[in-house]
């Protein structure tokens, strides 16, 4: 049984003149255990919307989401959220890093809406991303490739069995997007996770062997081309 499985997945929203524009409309969709797969996409081709209803953050409008063998759908906003908290690791393009509090408090924070917080294990994801000397340091004392350090790191604290990335290089530079994405699937597969990426950068979608247009599984998108 394949780790995520997508059916006939629809969400909408309403537009400022009263119309319904439909954003995501996914007949299928499936990945494996430790796979990693890259989804391509051109902006407001639903990359956004698409990660966040796996993730559980949005209620599709209809289909269905199966992930590590349970419906998302039958389950209550409390379940949804301890679903998440528990199988999923999103890094975010803005990296969301909570900046009032050290690089080991904002790993610790994520830990605890899962299984509770490991500090020796926040450590080692820490140490691992090479902070291991900015423990104490907070997200505006770090530079933007270490500040995404902390987010991929943060991601991996719970051990999810599926990692979601957001664009997570479009806020780095050359050198340190290479790194990070680099950095992004070792640790990934490291840890035993499968990871699905979205991008619009073709040097970041060159470094995977699986990548699918989105707009060939996201029939929403090809009717926004048109």
């Amino acid at each position: 049984m394949p780790l995520l499985e997508i059916s006939q997945l629809k969400k909408a929203f309403l537009a400022p003149d009263g119309s319904r524009h439909t954003v995501v409309d996914v007949s299928a969709f499936a990945l494996e255990e430790r796979a990693q797969v890259a989804l391509s996409g051109e902006s407001g081709s639903g990359k956004t919307t698409f990660l966040n209803l796996i993730a559980g953050i949005l209620a599709p409008d209809s289909g269905g989401i199966r992930l590590a063998g349970r419906e998302m759908s039958a389950l209550n906003e409390a379940q949804r959220d301890r679903l998440r908290a528990t199988t999923i690791g999103y890094i975010f393009q803005t990296f969301n890093l909570l900046q009032g509090y050290t690089c080991l408090e904002n790993v610790l924070l994520g830990m605890s809406f899962g299984p509770g917080a490991n500090r020796v294990f926040a450590e080692a994801l820490l140490k691992r991303v090479g902070l291991g000397d900015k423990l104490n340091h907070r997200p505006r004392q770090l530079s933007t490739g270490q500040q995404q350090r902390v987010a991929v790191a943060r991601a991996l604290a719970n051990k999810p069995k599926l990692v979601l990335a957001d664009e997570p290089t479009g806020n780095l530079d050359h050198r340190n997007a290479r790194e990070a994405l680099q950095l992004i699937r070792e640790a990934c597969r490291e840890n035993g996770a499968a990871l699905l990426l979205v991008s619009h950068d073709r040097e970041v979608l060159a470094q995977f062997e699986n990548v699918q247009e989105l707009h060939k599984i996201n029939r929403a998108a090809v009717a926004e081309a048109q």
